[in-house]
């Protein structure tokens, strides 16, 4: 019986740019987080890019030709369902095609970064409201004969405080954030300059869908509050890989305003309520 002196029948892996061949006989490494390239995120592209600018723009012009042209509640809600929909679209495509390795992983310290900054930032916006406007307003919500409307718990609680940071964060940090660091990477081969320009144009777009859905205030402060939202949850994700610390980020922001409005309409304190949403 004569022995085979190599290894038969080995399928080649397809590999990233920048991943390194092991060497036979080695132990194999561990796979490659997304940050460091790796096949998790081989197949994320400037194509991937384009979609995602494509379905951002037309849900804009879907939510925009719809708050023009029908107006109203009716209005409000195909515009939001419009950019919802959008949002989602290029998450599911990418995450089908693999997901980036390590970003749906969760850690404990994950609910301290995100709990701790959120409501520290919650604080920071009324700093700024402070600075911006000469006061500080309480939120309040509008009431019907002295009671909370009966859809409230859907358009006023379960959408700003568990869909709106899911879909944002997902779409933005989840998706956006890495697909532009990861072809930044691979174009300057630097990590930092990668990280610094995926920050920055995801922090932009952001705002801007803030801005577009009229979620800003006419202040200057509503702006640097949703920025910064936007800025340390992609810092969030760039720093320890995850997406979950950013989610949490969000969701920490968008309730103690949630919290706050509640409180001030239950004691009939504070004004006509600000927007304070992100």
């Amino acid at each position: 019986m004569a022995v085979a002196g190599g290894v038969a029948g080995v399928t080649a892996r397809q590999l990233d740019d920048d991943d390194e061949p092991r060497a036979r006989g080695h132990r194999p490494r561990r796979p490659r987080e997304w940050r460091t390239g790796g096949t998790s995120v081989q197949h994320w592209n400037w194509l991937l890019v384009g979609w995602a600018v494509v379905a951002l723009g037309a849900a804009v012009l879907i939510a925009t030709a719809s708050t023009e042209f029908i107006g109203g509640v009716a209005g409000g809600w195909i515009g939001t369902v419009a950019v919802w929909v959008a949002l989602v679209i290029p998450v599911i495509f990418a995450y089908r095609g693999s997901i980036p390795r390590g970003l749906l992983r969760f850690r404990p310290v994950d609910v301290l970064f995100g709990l701790v900054i959120g409501v520290a930032l919650r604080f920071v916006a009324g700093a700024l409201q402070a600075a911006a406007t000469g006061s500080t307003v309480w939120p309040t919500y509008m009431t019907a004969n002295g009671a909370l409307p009966g859809d409230w718990w859907f358009g006023e609680l379960i959408v700003p405080v568990v869909i709106g940071p899911l879909l944002e964060e997902f779409f933005f940090h989840g998706f956006l954030l890495v697909l532009l660091y990861t072809v930044f990477r691979r174009l300057t081969d630097v990590r930092w300059v990668a990280g610094l320009g995926s920050l920055l144009i995801t922090t932009g777009l952001f705002l801007l869908l803030h801005q577009l859905a009229g979620s800003l205030v006419a202040t200057w402060d509503g702006a640097a509050s949703v920025g910064l939202v936007g800025l340390l949850g992609g810092l969030l994700v760039l720093l320890t890989g995850r997406i979950w610390g950013a989610v949490l980020l969000h969701v920490a922001f968008n309730g103690t305003y949630v919290l706050l409005a509640v409180v001030g309409t239950l004691v009939g304190v504070g004004g006509a309520g600000t927007v304070g949403l992100s």
